[in-house]
């Protein structure tokens, strides 16, 4: 009998986004706007922790649902942010980024052929975790509805679709940096009460919002969501690899394992630097939150000037926009044209599901002046064609 590997690794394919990235970094003096990645460093509070971590050699394992610290921290942090209430022995677990916290919440509610929904476009892991983990995708195209599904739309895909088992919500998302008022929320969550299912909530970008309050849908909906976050983009921290999943106790435990049997355990050293973020270093976010949202305001101005349609973000570091008509809906032809010939480089919508085609992806988590060249070349690469 001849050796085969996991079929099911064939139905993943290796990331588009990092590809297109590698792709246009080859390409001399390449304004890239391709990756979620702050430009800001970590908090100096944090780094003299981290420091201190290193020098008391924190070099050994920790608990392997996280060291006792930063689990405290982030339940403190999250009672006093968003009312929400864990408990850090029982319902909360370290993981390697949000990625892994990702990952590790699908393994651990999904039976093959279970179903999960999938609001698009969104961030192409959510399907390919699902995959992993023998379940099935439902997407849900929301770009005729401002990129946020409705609970009429969520209504008629459980009608239509038998054995759902979760629904995926990522807000502020990635990549519209679309995100949910209070009232928009409210009446989501009403509807998903009516259905046994869990709520997968990738809050990553909660606390980088412009002129909208975050609100956590396990304040609705404690005994179904799973809330996933981490360090990595509100404290620049992308390369500590720290996020968690809270969710009540009686849904841990398999999560948990499908963590320990991953990963066994975190970097202590980074716990040590997350907890000292998550404590004190709530100016340091709003410093980089007002700079986002003045970039932001770059973006939109000079891409609604250059034809571009744009919904505003009201989140994250990402801006959705569908490219001018004259273009057409080719959003790959799109790409690789600006980046060669107008020296940019985004990522093309449909990359990131239903939905997507015809736009593109641009991160504005760069410098300001950049941000501003960048939307210079855009501005002058469309009026040349």
């Amino acid at each position: 009998m001849a050796l085969t590997t996991n079929k099911q690794m064939e139905l993943i394919t290796e990331s588009k986004i990092r590809e297109f990235d590698q792709l246009f970094r080859s390409i001399d003096d390449c304004i890239m706007m391709t990756m979620g990645e702050p430009d800001f460093g970590m908090p100096e509070n944090v780094k003299e922790a981290a420091i201190k971590a290193i020098q008391a050699d924190e070099s050994h394992y920790s608990h392997s649902m996280g060291a006792m610290g930063v689990r405290q921290a982030i339940t403190d942090f999250l009672e006093k942010r968003y009312q929400l209430s864990y408990d850090p022995e029982k319902e909360v677990v370290m993981t390697i980024g949000a990625t892994e916290a990702i990952y590790a919440a699908l393994l651990g509610v999904l039976n093959p052929g279970e179903k999960v929904i999938v609001p698009t476009p969104s961030f192409p892991l959510y399907k390919q975790a699902t995959t992993v983990a023998y379940g099935e995708v439902v997407e849900v195209d929301t770009s005729d509805t401002g990129f946020i599904l409705t609970p009429d739309r969520l209504h008629q895909v459980m009608k239509e679709q038998e054995n759902v088992k979760a629904i995926v919500l990522n807000y502020p998302s990635n990549p519209t940096g679309v995100t949910y008022t209070r009232e928009e929320l409210t009446a989501l969550a009403e509807a998903i009460k009516q259905y046994e299912m869990f709520v997968i909530s990738d809050e990553i970008y909660s606390e980088l919002t412009y002129g909208v309050e975050h609100v956590s849908i396990a304040s609705f909906l404690p005994d179904q969501t799973i809330l996933i976050s981490g360090a990595s983009k509100s404290y620049a921290m992308t390369g500590w690899r720290v996020g968690f999943v809270a969710a009540k106790a009686q849904w841990l435990p398999p999560i948990f394992k499908a963590h320990q049997t991953a990963v066994t355990t975190g970097v202590t050293v980074s716990y040590t630097a997350a907890e000292e973020a998550y404590r004190n270093s709530a100016d340091d976010v709003e410093r980089m939150r007002v700079e986002y949202e003045k970039r932001r305001d770059i973006c939109v101005t000079a891409l609604t000037g250059a034809g571009f349609s744009v919904p505003e973000p009201k989140g994250a570091f990402y801006v959705f926009a569908k490219i001018p008509a004259a273009f057409g809906t080719d959003d790959l032809a799109f790409c690789r044209e600006l980046a060669k010939e107008g020296k940019v480089g985004m990522i093309p919508g449909r990359f990131f599901g239903a939905g997507g085609e015809g736009h593109v992806r641009m991160s504005f988590a760069l410098s300001t002046e950049l941000v501003q060249e960048a939307m210079n070349r855009v501005g002058k690469y469309v009026a040349s064609k």
